[in-house]
């Protein structure tokens, strides 16, 4: 069994199909196990002797749409890719804080994650988001370091 983190992206918990008890049903009907949520914007980690990570992606993505109508992306990354990530130290060291947010977002192809790291005392710093949208296409989605620290000491 291999241990995933699912990334999806556009999930708000305002919006009752796309609470964590919702999203850890669509994932254990599909047959995965040790489902379990982290935060509410859509960070699901599962087991699943599944080695295609495509594949699970688009068995993930079409059940979302048939059990609860949400269309969106997921971005599968194994326990072993992410504490790769973390490893790698992109960052150099830097520290995420209220004055300098390290963001990773994660894509389909390659580069497959970009690192920015994100001046919040700029009047601008939502910029950053949209001009990855536009690069992207919006098919890219988006976790703070410490959001994805957190979901690799869950897994």
């Amino acid at each position: 069994m291999t241990t995933y983190a699912a990334f999806l992206r556009g999930i708000m918990p305002s919006n009752p199909n796309m609470r964590n008890e919702k999203l850890r049903g669509v994932f254990e009907s599909l047959g995965f196990t040790d489902v379990q949520t982290v935060i509410s914007s859509g960070n699901v980690i599962f087991k699943s002797p599944s080695k295609g990570i495509l594949n699970l992606e688009e068995k993930i993505e079409k059940e979302l749409f048939k059990q609860l109508g949400i269309k969106c992306p997921a971005y599968i990354r194994s326990k072993e890719q992410l504490e790769g990530i973390i490893k790698k130290d992109p960052f150099k060291g830097a520290v995420h804080s209220k004055s300098s947010y390290l963001i990773v977002s994660f894509l389909k192809k390659a580069p497959y994650e970009i690192f920015t790291s994100v001046d919040t005392a700029a009047s601008t710093t939502p910029k950053f988001m949209t001009d990855l949208d536009k690069k992207y296409s919006k098919t890219v989605t988006t976790r703070t370091w410490k959001t994805v620290e957190r979901i690799l000491a869950k897994m």
